[in-house]
C-alpha cells in the first residue's frame, strides 16, 4: 500500500478554529497498465440516453472515517448527483462535518470508488501518472486544503473513467459509508457550471449558519490517467474453485480428487467430476470465442523438468475426456506450469493443505456475456460444477441504513456485530460494525494465521478482512472476499481496512462477496479470529 493524495483526506486546525482538508489517504498507486486518457465517446451519444433509472437525490448516509489522530469523525455524506458526459462521469457530494477536530489529521477510509455490480467493473476517480488524485474540487493554498467546520457543509465534485453506457446505477463506497447502492447514472451533455467558489474567504473565518463552502474545480485534461479494475471473485468447494475476474472465468479441478499420487490417470470418481465440468463449459463458455485452455499445475516438491512434465500429463488427460464430453464445439490448448504459479503459500504450518490447493487442473476460458446477463444466474442443479454457477440479480435499491443487528459476538474487547447480507447484482455485500468496549484505543488483529484457511489462497486472504468468507448451508462452498484487480500485479481487497478503534466507537466495515444461489436466504459468516456466526440472513 501506498499513499494517495487526496483532496478530502487530511485535517488541520488553523488557530482561529478553521479546519482545513488536504490529501494523504490510503490506497493502491494506481499507475499500472491503465495510464492513458480518458477517451471520448462517439459524438450525439449523449443524446442517445438510455431508459432512466428513476432519481432521488440525494442520496444520504451518515458514517465515520478513521483518521491517523484517532479522532474519527462522523460525517453526513451527501450524493447530489451521477452523471455521465460524453468523456467521464461526475459525482456531486456534499460531506458535513459532525464533530470537533483539532491538529491535523490524515483520512485512512478506502477511496471513492463506483462498481457495476452486475458486470463487476470498478472505477476510481481518474489521477495523474504518479497516481495522485488531482481532479475535481481542490484548495485554494498551495497544500490543496480545505477549510473544514463542525456542522458546515462542504461541496464537492470528482471525475471518474466514463461507465459504459449500459451502466444504469452503481454502488459506491468509501468515506467509512460503507456501501451506497442504487445510485443512479443520468446522462447529460455536458456537467454542471462550476461552482462560484467561497472556500477561501473561511480558512480562518468561520461562515455565516447555513452557508455551504464551495471550491475550484480542475476537470480531467489530456494527462489524466484512468483507474478501472474487475472484480475478481473466488469460490471453493472440496472438488473445484473458480476465479472470475471480469469476462475471464478460470475452474480448477483439485487433482488429489482426480489423480492419484505421482499419476497422471484420473481415478474413478473423476469421470463425475469431468462431467460436471463440460457441462459448466457448454453454459459458460462464450460462443464467439471458444477457445478453452487447459492448464497443468504441481506442489513445489521435485525437480522443475518431472513436475512440468506431470502436470502436462496431467492437462492432458483432462482435455481428452473433456473433449470426448463437449465435442467439437471448443477448441483446447494445453499449458504445463508445474510448480511456477503456486495459489498457496507452502512452508508454513499448514503446509499439507497448501500443497493440495497447489496441485490442480485448470481451464481458463472467456464467459459468454449472455450468461453474465441480470437475472440469468441459474442455481445449481447438480449437472455443473456448482463453485462455477453464476448468480446475477438486480442491482440492490438504495438503503440510509444497514439494517439491524443480526449476530454478535466479542473478542479482546472488541464487540462485533453482524448485520444483514445485501445482494447486488452478482454480488453480496456483507456489513459488520466493529466497536471497542475498552477504555483505551485498540487496534484490533483481523489478520495471522489463526484467522486464515489452513491452505486457503494467498491472493483472497489479504487485506483486514481477508480471514473473512460465507459459507453455504448444507454444502462445502466458500466464497472468499472478492479483489479489485487493476493489472496482473495490482490488487486491492475489497474490504475495508480497520485501523485504531477508539474507546466506545463503533466503525462500519464492508466486504463483498460472489454471490450464492438465488434460493440462498441466510449464510454462515467466517469471521476470521472472532469464529463462524451462522443463519446471517441475506436481503
Amino acid at each position: 500500500m501506498v499513499a494517495w493524495r487526496r483532496p478530502l483526506a487530511a485535517i488541520s486546525l488553523l488557530a482561529t478554529g478553521g479546519l482545513l482538508l488536504s490529501g494523504c489517504g490510503v490506497g493502491n498507486n494506481l499507475t499500472g497498465d491503465s495510464e492513458k486518457p480518458a477517451e471520448s465517446s462517439s459524438p450525439g451519444e449523449a443524446e442517445k440516453a438510455e431508459e432512466a433509472v428513476e432519481a432521488d437525490f440525494p442520496y444520504v448516509r451518515e458514517g465515520r472515517m478513521f483518521l491517523d489522530t484517532g479522532q474519527d469523525v462522523r460525517t453526513e455524506l451527501a450524493i447530489t448527483g451521477l452523471e455521465r458526459t460524453p468523456d467521464y462521469t461526475v459525482l456531486y457530494y456534499e460531506q458535513t462535518y459532525l464533530d470537533q477536530l483539532t491538529g491535523l489529521n490524515t483520512w485512512l477510509s478506502t477511496p471513492p470508488t463506483l462498481i457495476d455490480p452486475v458486470s463487476g467493473q470498478v472505477f476510481q476517480e481518474y489521477t495523474d501518472d504518479e497516481g495522485y488524485a488531482i481532479y475535481g474540487s481542490y484548495g485554494s493554498l498551495e497544500n490543496e486544503y480545505f477549510p473544514v467546520w463542525e456542522g458546515v457543509t462542504n461541496k464537492y465534485r470528482t471525475y471518474f473513467p466514463r461507465l459504459p453506457k449500459g451502466v444504469k446505477q452503481v454502488t459506491f463506497v468509501g468515506h467509512g459509508m460503507g456501501a451506497m447502492t442504487g445510485i443512479p447514472v443520468q446522462d447529460v451533455k455536458e456537467e454542471q457550471p462550476f461552482p462560484e467558489p467561497n472556500g477561501a474567504q473561511y480558512e480562518n473565518t468561520q461562515p455565516p449558519e447555513d452557508e455551504a463552502l464551495t471550491f475550484e474545480v480542475r476537470p480531467p485534461d489530456g494527462q489524466a490517467v484512468e483507474n478501472k479494475a474487475d472484480l475478481e471473485s473466488f469460490v471453493d468447494s472440496d472438488i473445484a474453485s473458480t476465479t472470475r475476474d471480469g469476462d475471464e472465468e478460470t475452474v480448477s479441478l483439485h487433482s488429489d480428487v482426480m489423480f492419484e499420487f505421482d499419476e497422471s490417470e484420473l481415478t474413478g470418481d473423476a469421470e463425475d467430476v469431468v462431467k460436471q465440468a463440460a457441462t459448466t463449459l457448454t453454459r459458460n463458455v462464450d460462443p464467439e470465442n471458444p477457445e478453452i485452455t487447459v492448464i497443468g499445475h504441481t506442489d513445489g516438491k521435485g525437480s522443475d523438468d518431472y513436475n512440468k512434465k506431470l502436470s502436462k500429463e496431467r492437462a492432458e488427460t483432462v482435455r481428452d475426456l473433456l473433449k470426448d464430453e463437449v465435442g467439437d464445439e471448443f477448441s483446447f490448448e494445453v499449458e504445463a506450469r508445474g510448480s511456477k504459479d503456486p495459489v498457496a503459500d507452502e512452508g508454513g504450518s499448514d503446509d499439507e493443505e497448501a500443497r493440495a490447493r497447489n496441485r490442480r487442473v485448470e481451464f481458463s476460458y472467456q464467459i459468454d456475456p449472455d450468461s453474465a446477463a441480470e437475472g440469468s444466474g441459474e442455481d445449481g442443479d447438480g449437472s455443473a460444477l456448482d463453485a462455477a454457477e453464476r448468480n446475477v440479480a438486480a442491482p440492490a435499491p438504495f438503503a440510509a441504513d444497514d439494517g439491524e443487528v443480526v449476530a454478535s459476538t466479542t473478542k479482546d474487547d472488541v464487540k462485533l456485530d453482524v448485520h444483514p447480507l445485501r445482494r447486488d447484482g452478482g454480488y453480496v455485500i456483507g456489513t459488520v460494525s466493529l466497536t471497542n468496549t475498552s477504555d483505551e484505543p485498540i487496534q484490533p488483529d483481523m489478520g495471522g494465521e489463526d484467522s486464515l484457511q489452513p491452505g486457503g489462497p494467498a491472493q483472497f486472504s489479504e487485506g483486514a478482512l481477508g480471514g473473512f468468507q460465507l459459507l453455504d448451508p448444507g454444502s462445502d462452498l466458500v466464497r472468499y472476499v472478492a479483489q479489485m484487480k487493476f493489472s496482473d500485479d495490482e490488487y486491492m481487497a475489497f474490504a475495508e481496512e480497520v485501523h485504531e478503534l477508539q474507546p466506545g466507537e463503533a466503525y462500519r466495515n464492508i466486504a463483498v462477496f460472489p454471490a450464492p444461489p438465488s434460493d440462498a436466504t441466510e449464510m454462515t459468516l467466517r469471521a476470521g479470529p472472532f469464529g463462524e456466526l451462522e443463519n446471517v440472513p441475506i436481503q
